[in-house]
């Protein structure tokens, strides 16, 4: 039955998820992001010409290394999703509707449940089938159990003996209703809360064979759920591990390409350059750097690196190569960069709208939820190629308009005069261009916000948001939160690497 039925859920699942990481960081190392062109819209934060860095003198390698290193970055890139994706979960494989592997499936499906019904309804039953899949559902049941549940194990083992259950179908007098209510109740026992409504459900089911079909349906739902329990109880546990293990594969891979770090290297001189050259304090508002910038002409390597990932957040990903320590990363930075984009038009049509409305009404804190609420759902979709930001802009304007004139009548102002709705209009349309003096404002800002959360090590509370941006404030947090994981955790495996490189980057400067 093992084999007719959907094999383990979770080794597929987990196959996809390996299979997928191995392809991204494939696709990154040869730079196809050809999928992602018409998407991310960025820009990058120097203007100069970034040159590709020569690389070191090639080598020969056979085929035998070729397969052991891409093994190994596949097995580091599965160990590093875990640890780093804080919503990493399993999932059931579901197979395309039209597609020949779900067709076959459903087939051989179909031709088992057809064979155990026949088999049922001789006179007398035959039991073998049945009894197989009773095998089965024991073993899961089992597979479910921690050491300390003996009085579960020893129930389940009773219970579903099959030694005796085979004596009594010999005997005519197996009650296979009377199992299935034991296992049912086991499965409520057993299943997470989430399951509780599917493991009921059962209950109402009377035919034996659509019964069983449905018991083993959960039983897959309960082994992802065991899984995902698992994955999120030893978290905090592979850390570490994860981190030597990563270094390792990374060191056994730099050993077989020495110019693994080339793009590293012109990535952190870049960063260093910058806050050298005064850029990334020109970049922010005056009075507002990041704790921990110092005026002095050679800026701190932590400065420096926290520098670094804040340029990710505005790589060219169309014209440059993304440095080779945060590859497996690449795909969470450019969706990081994305939300940033949203978040910053978003900040900068509230900053645009309550700084023309009375202060009467832009200090409700319903109608400022109200007002981001509707915004946010017309700008969902910015990260699509056919979206127009200027069109949508066009429609947050009239929608602004309205939401403000009314909310001034119901608090007793005039509504707003045709002269301030236009110029209302006019400004939130102007934010649609990078260059915008309040989008630019409002980005600003916003990485000021993340500089600092990186400065202050993520601790409780969070640094205050910088002015302006009181309306975001829970959206910029999450943001920070994700950012601050992803930076984190990279600085833990690659800080030796960082180390050495920043060491001889700061010597010259």
């Amino acid at each position: 039955m093992s084999e007719n039925l959907d094999k383990s859920n979770i080794n597929e699942a987990g196959k996809s998820k390996s299979n997928d990481s191995e392809q991204g960081l494939e696709d990154a190392v040869e730079g196809s992001e050809k999928a992602l062109q018409k998407k991310i819209k960025s820009g990058s934060p120097s203007t100069r010409r970034v040159q590709r860095p020569h690389a070191s003198p090639p080598r020969f390698v056979t085929v035998e290394e070729l397969l052991e290193t891409a093994k190994g970055v596949t097995n580091m890139a599965l160990a590093h999703e875990i640890v780093v994706n804080g919503d990493f979960r399993i999932k059931p494989v579901e197979l395309p509707e039209d597609s020949l592997e779900k067709r076959v499936k459903d087939i051989v499906h179909k031709a088992f449940w057809d064979c155990l019904s026949v088999q049922l309804s001789e006179d007398p039953p035959t039991y073998d089938r049945a009894i197989k899949l009773v095998g089965e559902i024991k073993e899961t049941l089992l597979s479910f159990l921690l050491p300390g549940h003996t009085r579960l194990r020893n129930q389940i083992t009773e219970v579903l003996d099959l030694d005796l259950i085979k004596q009594e179908a010999e005997n005519g007098a197996l009650d296979i209703s009377k199992l299935a209510e034991f296992i049912i109740g086991m499965m409520g026992t057993l299943c997470a809360p989430v399951r509780d409504e599917e493991v009921k459900k059962l209950k109402d089911i009377k035919e034996i064979v659509p019964l069983f079909r449905a018991i083993f349906s959960v039983l897959d739902l309960m082994k992802v759920d065991m899984a995902n329990f698992a994955v999120s109880s030893i978290r905090p546990h592979l850390m570490q591990q994860s981190v030597e293990y990563e270094r390792k594969q990374f060191q056994e891979i730099l050993e077989k390409q020495p110019n693994s770090l080339d793009f590293v290297t012109q990535w952190l001189e870049e960063a260093a350059d910058d806050l050298l050259s005064q850029k990334y304090k020109n970049a922010l508002p005056a009075g507002e750097g990041a704790a921990g910038s110092g005026d002095g002409p050679s800026p701190d390597p932590v400065e420096v690196q926290n520098y670094a990932y804040l340029m990710l957040l505005k790589w060219d990903h169309l014209h440059r190569p993304f440095p080779e320590t945060v590859l497996m990363d690449h795909s969470r930075f450019q969706e990081l960069q994305l939300q940033l984009e949203q978040l910053t038009v978003l900040g900068a049509v509230l900053l645009v709208t309550f700084s023309m409305a009375a202060p009467g009404i832009s200090s409700r804190a319903d109608f400022a939820e109200k007002l981001k609420m509707f915004v946010k759902i017309l700008l969902t979709d910015m990260h699509l190629p056919s979206f127009h930001l200027e069109d949508a802009l066009t429609t947050v304007g009239e929608k602004v308009c309205l939401e403000v004139s009314s909310c001034l009548s119901l608090c007793g102002f005039s509504p707003l005069t045709a002269d301030k709705e236009a110029v209302l209009k006019g400004q939130v349309h102007a934010v649609a261009s990078p260059d915008n003096p309040i989008r630019r404002i409002v980005e600003s800002r916003i990485l000021t916000f993340l500089d600092a959360y990186l400065a202050s090590g993520h601790q409780k509370p969070l640094p205050t948001a910088p002015g302006g941006l009181g309306p975001i404030q829970k959206e910029l947090e999450e943001v920070a939160v994700k950012f601050a994981r992803l930076v984190n955790y990279n600085k833990m495996v690659f800080s030796p690497y960082y180390d050495a490189i920043l060491s001889k980057i700061l010597v010259r400067s």
